[in-house]
C-alpha cells in the first residue's frame, strides 16, 4: 500500500485529495521559490512530498527549506525521502511558534498543499494570518484549489479571505495534468492584520 493511500484510509479529513499533487502543479505552486541566495522556504502539508521535490529543485543550494506535516507517518516518510530538508512535525495553525523554534523569524516563500475548503471560517483565518505574519515584505505564498470545487461554499469563502489577507492575488492558468485539475493563487504583499 502506497505511503498517500495509507493517509488517506488514515486521516482522510486531513488529506484532503484523491491522489499526490502531479508535478506540473508542483512546479507551478513552486514558482514563487528563489533560485538564488540564501532564501528560506516554508512548505505547509507537505505530505508524500510531491510538491518537496519541486520547491527543492528551485532552490539554492545555500536555502533552507522547511516541510511541516500534521500526520506523523508522512513527515517520517518525508525525513526519509528528502533528508535536506527540515521537517517539522505540527500543526500550520501554529505556524508562529513553530518557525521560532527553528529559529527563523521571517521566511522569503510559502508553498502551501493544505485542503482549504475542509477548514472552516475560523481555521482558513488562522493559518492565512500566520503565513502573512511569517513572509517576509518580498515574500510570496503559493496554494492550489481544485477546479471542479470553485463554487463550494469553503472553496469561495477561501478565495474572499485570499483577497482580505493579501494585496496582490493571482489566479494561474488551470493545471489540467493533475488529479483533479486545479489552479494555484500566488499572493504577495500581506495586508496589516495584527496578531493572529
Amino acid at each position: 500500500m502506497s505511503v498517500f493511500v495509507s493517509a488517506v484510509l488514515r486521516n482522510p479529513g486531513a488529506v484532503g485529495a484523491v491522489a499526490p499533487s502531479s508535478a506540473e502543479l508542483g512546479a507551478v505552486l513552486a514558482s514563487v521559490v528563489p533560485t538564488s541566495g540564501t532564501p528560506t522556504v516554508v512548505e505547509l502539508g507537505a505530505g508524500t512530498g510531491a510538491v518537496t521535490t519541486q520547491v527543492a529543485q528551485r532552490l539554492p543550494a545555500r536555502g533552507q527549506h522547511l516541510a511541516v506535516e500534521i500526520d506523523p507517518v508522512l513527515a517520517a516518510h518525508l525525513r526519509h525521502t528528502h533528508p535536506g530538508v527540515t521537517v517539522i512535525d505540527g500543526d500550520a495553525a501554529e505556524l508562529s511558534a513553530l518557525l521560532t523554534a527553528e529559529g527563523v523569524r521571517r521566511v522569503d516563500a510559502v508553498v502551501s498543499g493544505l485542503p482549504w475548503s475542509l477548514f472552516d471560517e475560523a481555521g482558513q483565518r488562522r493559518i492565512l494570518t500566520q503565513v502573512a505574519q511569517a513572509l517576509a515584505p518580498h515574500g510570496a505564498f503559493s496554494t492550489f484549489a481544485y477546479r471542479h470545487a470553485a463554487l463550494l461554499s469553503g472553496a469561495v469563502r477561501f478565495r474572499a479571505l485570499l483577497h482580505e489577507v493579501f494585496d496582490e492575488v493571482v489566479v494561474s492558468r488551470t493545471v489540467w495534468r493533475n488529479l483533479p485539475p486545479a489552479h494555484v493563487y500566488v499572493c504577495r504583499r500581506p495586508r496589516d492584520l495584527g496578531a493572529a
